[in-house]
């Protein structure tokens, strides 16, 4: 199971990696925190979602979305998801049942499928040995994120915070729940770097005045938030070590 973490044979060849490209790495100012977003950067969650939307939309009458669709609907919340895979929207008098629906579907299936992508354990595992600080801000809804995490990164990641608008707390990009979690660890902004896939995760970094890394094996393509402004990204887990440490 990857709560229990990573075996020392797989962390000692992460490290072994790592210290051969010392030296082909710019690496960042020191850093002794680094804040988490979940789907599309720790956990592939995208086939969980689709099947939940879909389950949502077909009880209800609508068509299926395809997978490229629900990737590209997701990233800002489950409620926007919802609103644009159902047709028009909030506007339509059937939002409420099917956002239910869906709701009710994720909270059961949410970890059907789901699983770290390659490499993120054997990433964490080495970052906590190495005294590095760590927590998961995401706008996924708080009772899955707190899940997830207790399911994959039990001791390994301490603090997980989901979108809590209803409590008055505004989701990502707003610099909210990242400075809770900071607060919560311990750190500061300067202190830390947000490591993220999406355009809100951009956005929500430059909003915290924290340094940022962006994920290429996520949610959206390295062309799209280049063309927002992105200019640091990693195509492995492994690489967010080599600019850290």
């Amino acid at each position: 199971m990857y709560s229990e973490g990573v075996s020392r044979e797989n962390t000692n060849i992460l490290l072994k990696s790592i210290e051969e490209r010392k030296g082909q790495v710019k690496k960042m100012q020191k850093k002794d925190t680094v804040i988490f977003d979940l789907d599309g950067t720790l956990l592939d969650t995208l086939d969980d979602l689709k099947n939940s939307v879909n389950y949502a939309l077909e009880s209800n009458g609508y068509p299926a979305r395809t997978k490229d669709e629900v990737r590209r609907f997701v990233g800002n919340g489950i409620l926007l998801l919802m609103q644009r895979a159902l047709p028009s929207g909030q506007e339509n008098p059937d939002f409420d049942k099917v956002f239910a629906c869906f709701k009710e579907h994720y909270g059961i299936h949410c970890n059907d499928l789901t699983k770290p992508y390659d490499g993120i354990m054997d990433l964490l595992k080495y970052l906590k040995e190495k005294g590095i600080k760590m927590a998961i801000v995401s706008n996924k809804a708080d009772f899955a994120v707190k899940e997830l995490s207790e399911i994959y990164f039990k001791g390994i990641i301490p603090v997980a915070i989901g979108e809590k608008e209803s409590e008055g707390i505004r989701k990502k990009p707003a610099p909210d729940t990242v400075m809770e979690a900071l607060r919560q660890l311990g750190s500061t902004a300067e202190n830390a770097v947000y490591v993220g896939d999406s355009e809100v995760d951009l956005a929500t970094a430059k909003n915290c005045g924290m340094d940022y890394i962006l994920c290429e094996w996520g949610f959206r393509e390295r062309k799209k938030l280049e063309e927002l402004g992105g200019k640091v990204f990693v195509k492995e887990p492994s690489e967010i070590a080599d600019l850290l440490l």
